[in-house]
């Protein structure tokens, strides 16, 4: 299955807890101020990539706890990435999202693509980098607003669990 991608880090450890694979979506509508990745904003950057490729990194790579998505936008491409995160959930890794959607804005658009990717996301960073809330001490995270939800937590009982990590 084709995935728009603006890259992969292979061996990340700042996306997620451990030692986790990255996917760099390309494409994002939100355009935030100051955000790290500007070169993921338009949707005709990047390169064509296939889900079995990078479903190959992760089967060479015995030391990964996880996969993150990051981009750009994740939730603009929710199919490729159902894909890539059941594989992952196949072989014993976490998922990992970052979204400039917040879970609130994603199961309003009532799609059933995104709602399929979010069944397989173990932890979600929701949110829009808000420069204003820009703090360095924070991890896994830009700014303040943003959330670290633990999805389980949420599919079993409807609400909003944070993580605090």
């Amino acid at each position: 299955m084709k995935i728009r991608i603006a890259g992969i880090v292979e061996d990340s450890i700042v996306d997620g807890e451990g030692f986790r694979i990255t996917v760099f979506t390309q494409g994002c509508p939100h355009n935030c101020p100051g955000c790290h990745n500007p070169n993921t904003h338009p949707a005709t950057g990047g390169r064509d990539a296939d889900t079995a490729e990078i479903i190959n990194l992760i089967d060479n790579n015995p030391l990964l706890d996880g996969i993150t998505f990051s981009g750009g936008e994740p939730f603009l491409q929710p199919s490729p990435l159902t894909k890539l995160a059941r594989e992952a959930h196949a072989r014993g890794l976490d998922v990992w999202s970052y979204t400039g959607y917040t879970l609130e804005e994603l199961n309003a658009k009532k799609n059933p693509a995104i709602d399929a990717l979010l069944q397989e996301i173990d932890v979600l960073v929701d949110g829009r980098y808000d420069e204003k809330q820009r703090d360095l001490t924070l991890n896994f995270r830009g700014s303040a607003n943003q959330r670290i939800i633990d999805m389980k937590a949420y599919r079993k009982t409807g609400k909003i669990r944070l993580l605090d990590i």
